[in-house]
């Protein structure tokens, strides 16, 4: 499981069992774990804007590789699953050979991050427009 799968919770829990193995005492104060919760949402709101920027830069910029290089990516995930789900299955039904790629499972998870990324994207987008509208 990569950094990209952590949630806050999660996060906290780390922060927290650190503190704990460092200092070797438990947080018992509940103001100091809320102090630490915010701390840690904070960062993460930090973390999510300067991606967000990122995306933004890129899906901007005036040099084609840079604003195109994510959906050539998911393109060439579509191609590879058309051809091992679709086109090969097909083929190999009327008798012909047909090269399948094998999907590696860092490919899924990078597929699922950027259908996610596209998702939550068109729906900021479409959130933004009702605002503005209002």
């Amino acid at each position: 499981m990569g950094m990209v799968d952590f949630k806050l919770g999660d996060i906290g829990n780390l922060f927290t069992s650190l503190r704990e193995a460092i200092t070797g005492e438990a947080i018992q104060d509940p103001n100091t774990k809320l102090k630490l919760l915010e701390a840690i949402q904070e960062a993460e709101s930090k973390m999510m804007e300067a991606k967000a920027k990122t995306i933004v830069a890129e899906a901007t910029s005036d040099h084609w590789i840079v604003a195109s290089w994510r959906p050539i990516t998911m393109l060439i995930f579509v191609d590879i699953i058309a051809n091992n789900d679709i086109i090969a299955p097909y083929f190999m039904s009327w008798g012909y050979k047909v090269p399948t790629r094998e999907i590696p499972p860092d490919m899924w998870t990078l597929l699922q991050l950027g259908l996610g990324g596209y998702i939550a994207g068109r729906s900021a987008e479409k959130v933004t427009k009702i605002y503005k509208s209002e």
